[in-house]
């Protein structure tokens, strides 16, 4: 890298650690609105983080018992299927 490009680097860095550092304080309010705002704001975030790290780990964990040949059906019992007789169609 050039000097030249390190000095300026150095200036701007300078420049920015005096401005972070001579900043007068701000007595502001902050209104109970806002506040609850962004609460929910943030509950949504995880809320949504949620829900999208439960959907990739289900098709993960589908991923993987396919490729390792886990059926989660075959000891399952089936019942026939039901087929429903009106006796009245049967008689005509």
């Amino acid at each position: 890298m050039n000097k030249g490009w390190k000095k300026l680097g150095t200036l701007g860095l300078m420049v920015a650690w005096i401005m972070v550092f001579t900043m007068p304080m701000a007595h502001a309010y902050i209104d109970p609105s806002a506040t609850t705002y962004l609460i929910q704001a943030i509950a949504g975030i995880v809320i949504a983080a949620g829900s999208v790290a439960v959907v990739f780990w289900r098709r993960a964990k589908n991923r993987i018992r396919d490729k390792v040949g886990i059926d989660l059906d075959k000891n399952k019992e089936t019942e026939e299927e039901v087929v429903a007789v009106n006796p009245e169609e049967n008689g005509k």
